[in-house]
This record gives structure tokens, C-alpha cells and sequence, in this order.
């Protein structure tokens, strides 16, 4: 699956989530996904929290195979920056 189609995924749950704060999902060369509020992109920019990881955890985190605390704990994915927005975010995958 591609960057594009997992934004998409994204969008839609963010839509109505009431989530107010700025992610960046950042799979190194793969590219990356920016949450903005309610807008989704994978245009590169500034968040107020970074998520690195690599895509394929990032595609079994929406499909919900994979825990986003248990990814955290097994080191499967790095949080830079506000970790309580990270936290939020949790809940809206």
C-alpha cells in the first residue's frame, strides 16, 4: 500500500475525531503523513509531535494488528516532541 492510500485511511478517521493537534508519521525513505487537525497530508512539514517507524508498522497500526503502546515498548516506533499528542493520537487509531 502506498503513502497516498494509507493518508487516505487516515483521513477518515481523523474526519470526525475532534482532534486538534499537529503528527507527523515519518517512515524514512517511504515518506511521510502529517496530521493537522483534521486535514492529512504526505507533504513533509512541522508537527508538534513526530512518530518514526517503519511503513509496514505503520500500515498494521491502522489495520489495528499492531498496539501503538506495544510498537512504543518494542521499540518499533520512536516519538519526538509532545508525547501526550502522541497519546491523543492513539485513540483515534
Amino acid at each position: 500500500m502506498g503513502m497516498d492510500a494509507i493518508a487516505e485511511k487516515v483521513k477518515a478517521r481523523v474526519a470526525d475525531s475532534g482532534f486538534g493537534s499537529s503528527v507527523k508519521f515519518d517512515c524514512g525513505d517511504d515518506g511521510v503523513i502529517v496530521i493537522d487537525g483534521n486535514s492529512v497530508s504526505t507533504e513533509n512539514g512541522d508537527a508538534d509531535c513526530v512518530i518514526s517507524l517503519a511503513k509496514e508498522d505503520l500500515e498494521a497500526m491502522i489495520a489495528g494488528d499492531l498496539d501503538p503502546t506495544a510498537a512504543f515498548m518494542q521499540g518499533k516506533l520512536k516519538v519526538a516532541g509532545d508525547m501526550s499528542v502522541a497519546m491523543q493520537l492513539s485513540q483515534v487509531l
